[in-house]
C-alpha cells in the first residue's frame, strides 16, 4: 500500500504550497477633511485660528460682523425678561375674583341684583383670559429671543470635528458668501487607501492588521487595521479598494505620504519544475 504522504495515483508525496508575501503602493491621507463655510453672508471680523492649529469640535474658528444681530438679541432678551404685564394681569384677576365673591355674598342677602353678580362674573372671566393672553405673549417673546440668539450664533463659524487647520482661505475684512473659509482635517487617526489586484480578493478582511511602510526617511513601519473592503470590483483597473485606519498619536506622521503595504502571504501552487524534482515514493505490497 502507498504511504499516507504519497500523492494521488502513486506519483509522489503531496507537495507543500509555497507562500509569497506581496507589497502594494498605498497613500496615507487624513481620515476626514471638511471645508468649513458659513450659512450666512457677512464680513470677517476676527480669525480665531491659523493654519496648523489644533482645533476641537465646536470651537469658534471665525467670527463675522454681527452688530445688528447683537442688537436684536439684546432687545429680544430684554422683552422676554419683562414680566410687568403678567403681574398686572394677575393683579386684575385677583381683584375680579374678590369683586365676584362680594357680589355673590351681597346677592345672598338681597342687597344686589342678579345682574350685578353676572357682571362681576363676566369681569372675572375677562381678567382670567387677559392673564392667559399675557402669559402666551410672554412665551412668544421667549421664542423670539431664542430665534435672535440663533441668528447671532450663525455669525460664529465653529469647527465640525477634532482635527487640524490645514488651509485658510479668507482674511479679516473679507466678504464671505458661498466659498469655504477654512479646511480642517482629522490626522489622528489617519486613513490608508490601497488598491489591490482582483486576484487578492477574499484574502483581506475587515479587522486584519497590515504592516505599512511610509516612504519617509527614518520612519519605521507601522501597523494599520483594515476598516473597509469594497464589495464591488473596478473592472477598468482589475482591482478593488481597501481602506485602513492608522493611529497617529501626537501627529507623528504627516498626511499625504506614499507608502507600501505588506499584505499577508498567500499560498501558491508549486512550479512544474519543482514538482518534477520531488522523488516518487513507491509503495510496497
Amino acid at each position: 500500500m502507498l504511504p499516507v504522504d504519497a500523492a494521488p495515483g502513486g506519483s509522489g508525496p503531496a507537495l507543500p504550497a509555497l507562500s509569497t508575501a506581496k507589497s502594494f503602493g498605498c497613500l496615507i491621507e487624513p481620515d476626514r477633511i471638511a471645508d468649513v463655510g458659513s450659512q450666512v453672508i457677512g464680513v470677517v471680523e476676527r480669525l480665531n485660528v491659523e493654519r496648523g492649529d489644533t482645533v476641537r469640535a465646536g470651537q469658534p474658528l471665525i467670527t463675522l460682523r454681527a452688530e445688528v444681530e447683537r442688537a436684536n438679541a439684546g432687545v429680544a432678551d430684554t422683552r422676554a425678561r419683562v414680566d410687568a404685564d403678567v403681574r398686572a394681569a394677575e393683579a386684575s384677576l385677583t381683584l375680579a375674583e374678590q369683586k365676584m365673591r362680594r357680589a355673590q355674598a351681597l346677592l345672598a342677602e338681597n342687597f344686589v341684583s342678579d345682574q350685578a353678580v353676572e357682571q362681576a362674573r363676566a369681569e372675572h372671566e375677562l381678567a382670567r383670559q387677559k392673564l392667559a393672553q399675557t402669559r402666551s405673549q410672554q412665551r412668544i417673546w421667549g421664542e423670539e429671543r431664542r430665534v435672535a440668539e440663533a441668528q447671532l450664533a450663525l455669525r460664529t463659524v465653529r469647527s465640525p470635528l477634532n482635527g487640524v487647520v490645514v488651509e485658510r482661505f479668507v482674511n479679516v475684512g473679507e466678504r464671505v458668501e458661498e466659498k469655504p473659509l477654512l479646511r480642517v482635517a482629522i490626522v489622528d487617526p489617519l486613513r490608508v487607501e490601497l488598491m489591490v489586484p482582483t486576484a487578492q480578493y477574499g484574502t483581506i478582511k475587515v479587522g486584519d492588521r497590515i504592516s505599512v511602510r511610509p516612504e519617509l526617511p527614518g520612519v519605521a513601519p507601522v501597523v494599520a487595521t483594515v476598516r473597509h473592503v469594497d464589495g464591488v470590483l473596478d473592472a477598468a483597473s482589475n482591482s478593488f479598494r481597501v481602506r485602513m485606519t492608522l493611529p497617529n498619536p501626537k501627529r507623528q506622521l504627516p498626511a499625504g505620504l506614499r507608502c507600501k503595504a505588506d499584505l499577508p502571504a498567500t499560498p501558491t501552487a508549486p512550479s512544474p519544475a519543482a514538482a518534477a524534482a520531488v522523488p516518487v515514493a513507491r509503495g510496497s505490497f
